[in-house]
């Protein structure tokens, strides 16, 4: 298993650092859609489980090797789930999430909306050719607060306070939010799973 290739299915950044990170104790190759040069596919899923299969499945296909994705957003209870898997639209083209977070506080406030209770939510989709997507889920409990603080992470962090502490995950060392957060949770599954002897 170590040393074996893995595609990181995301053109995010952001998302790369923080899943080589997560990725680094399996001693796997990663390399990114990006740094292959695979185009994003189009997500057109109701759930964050098919996004994360959609983007999976597809640099599976391309590259003939066994690929990872994670589909994840914020889930905002007074909007009814909102942004949930439209989380990365709301920063329009330029992935601007300094819009989205306005944009969260502008529907809440329209809302007159006294509940800032929030979630974050990860799914993984792990894909290996010839073989059915397998999925692990994490989520993080936690509640919103404005204006944004901390520059650290990327897109909502800087809003959303996990439940127990008062940090928001912007202003958190990344070691500290790599131990707690939705996406952290569901790689604790997906570590689960290879530890059953499961390899890319």
């Amino acid at each position: 298993m170590k040393g074996s290739v893995i595609v990181l299915a995301s053109h995010n950044p952001g998302k790369v650092r923080e899943i080589c990170t997560l990725l680094s104790p399996f001693g796997f190759v990663v390399k990114s859609a990006a740094e292959l040069g695979l185009p994003e596919p189009e997500e057109t899923g109701a759930t964050f489980a098919e996004n994360a299969a959609i983007k999976s499945e597809a640099a599976a296909r391309a590259t003939g090797l066994a690929a990872l994705a994670d589909d994840s957003g914020l889930a905002v209870r007074a909007l009814n789930g909102a942004p949930g898997v439209h989380s990365a639209r709301w920063a329009g083209h330029e992935r601007d999430f300094g819009i989205a977070m306005a944009r969260v506080e502008h529907e809440l406030y329209a809302l007159r909306a006294a509940d800032r209770s929030a979630k974050f939510v990860c799914t993984l989709a792990f894909t290996r050719p010839g073989r059915a997507t397998e999925y692990f889920a994490g989520e993080i409990q936690g509640q919103l607060t404005f204006p944004p603080r901390g520059t650290n992470g990327f897109g909502y962090d800087p809003i959303f306070v996990a439940d127990g502490m008062t940090q928001t995950f912007g202003e958190m060392e990344a070691s500290q939010k790599d131990m707690i957060s939705h996406r952290a949770r569901a790689f604790a599954k997906l570590a689960a799973f290879f530890a059953r002897g499961e390899s890319p």
